[in-house]
């Protein structure tokens, strides 16, 4: 790929990744109810469950996905339970501490915070759909293979999303911080505000807009 192709893309990218979309909100979410650990493990999480859509895309099960509209429903679906399902979860949660006093995440809890977002992400088909209809216009197949220039840009994407990712969960660490509030408060904060992602990503049409 040219160096300009490249370059432009990056700018691209990182103009798309400025508007926070759905995962940001979750690794916002996560931040200011589990702490910095806790985002910072979601942003690993969500750019696993984002190389999982680069391969898809590269080999073609992308775009086999979108090619049907079952397949597309039944995974949309699927994952908005699962946020929703996340969100119910959390209200239940119970706790009396304030978030100063909640100083460490246990290691058991943030593998499954790993696991959790990646799950989530991997179940969002507007990923692949973004990334189907975004990618396509910088790879040129007198390049050479479009698989490996697929792939290409779906590292950069990636870096430059768990760079964003990654400040947006410091931001949502230190608001956290500053507050020091009543978790249960924030369990319950945080449980609705994955009902609402859930809830929009069932019934949000699919978009070419960055997710």
């Amino acid at each position: 790929m040219e160096f300009s192709t490249i370059w432009l893309f990056v700018i691209a990218a990182a103009t798309l990744l400025l508007i926070p979309g759905p995962a940001v909100f979750y690794i916002m979410a996560r931040s200011m109810n589990e702490g910095k650990k806790a985002g910072l493990v979601s942003v690993l999480g969500v750019s696993l469950g984002g190389s999982v859509h680069v391969l898809a895309g590269a080999i073609g099960v992308s775009a086999i996905l979108m090619t049907s509209a079952t397949a597309f429903q039944l995974v949309k679906y699927l994952g908005a339970a699962y946020l929703i399902y996340l969100g119910c979860k959390t209200l239940c949660s119970k706790s009396d501490k304030t978030t100063a006093e909640v100083t460490q995440v246990p290691r058991k809890k943030l593998i499954q915070i790993f696991y959790q977002s990646a799950l989530v992400e991997v179940m969002n088909p507007k990923t692949a759909l973004f990334f189907l209809a975004f990618f396509p216009q910088f790879i040129s197949p007198a390049a050479g293979s479009v698989s490996v220039q697929f792939l290409q840009l779906g590292a950069i994407f990636l870096l430059l999303a768990f760079i964003s990712d990654s400040l947006y969960a410091l931001l949502a660490a230190s608001i956290r911080k500053r507050m020091n509030v009543n978790t249960a408060l924030q369990n319950r904060i945080t449980g609705y505000v994955y009902i609402v992602l859930g809830v929009f990503s069932a019934f949000a049409s699919p978009s070419h807009s960055k997710t």
